[in-house]
């Protein structure tokens, strides 16, 4: 599929077409060094498909918006929500991302980041059930 057909059948709304613009590249580099503790610790544990085999790439660019982390073979998102997304606007900004970046096919799940920081394992375990239930393309 060229970049045009692309462009053309892609859903309608904030992320319009799908593009990575260098400022945003710039950004994902920035935001991939200022990390959080408990994206550090999900990080290690994703990192050279130490997860089930598959490859995560850390604060992706995804239309408009970054990601935290994105499978591309298995279309999920993984974001972790610290306290910078528990206020009521945060939440709504949140949610409006999620539904627009969704329209892609692609799955989310939300990790809170405590439970990273507090139970490692069963956080690594949610992402790989919804690895699991997402069918190989």
């Amino acid at each position: 599929m060229t970049a045009q057909s692309k462009r053309e059948h892609a859903p309608q709304g904030e992320l319009g077409t799908y593009y990575r613009s260098k400022e945003l590249t710039e950004i994902s580099r920035g935001l991939r060094k200022r990390s959080t503790h408990s994206e550090d610790i999900l990080w290690q544990a994703l990192r050279g498909r130490k997860l089930a085999g598959l490859k995560f790439r850390r604060q992706h660019p995804f239309g408009t918006s970054i990601v935290d982390f994105y499978c591309h073979e298995k279309r999920l998102v993984v974001e972790i929500d610290g306290a910078v997304h528990l206020g009521k606007d945060a939440q709504e900004r949140d949610r409006a991302r999620q539904e627009i970046i969704e329209q892609y096919s692609v799955r989310f799940i939300r990790l809170p980041a405590d439970e990273v920081e507090r139970d490692l394992e069963e956080s690594l375990g949610k992402i790989k059930a919804a690895a699991d239930e997402i069918p190989h393309p």
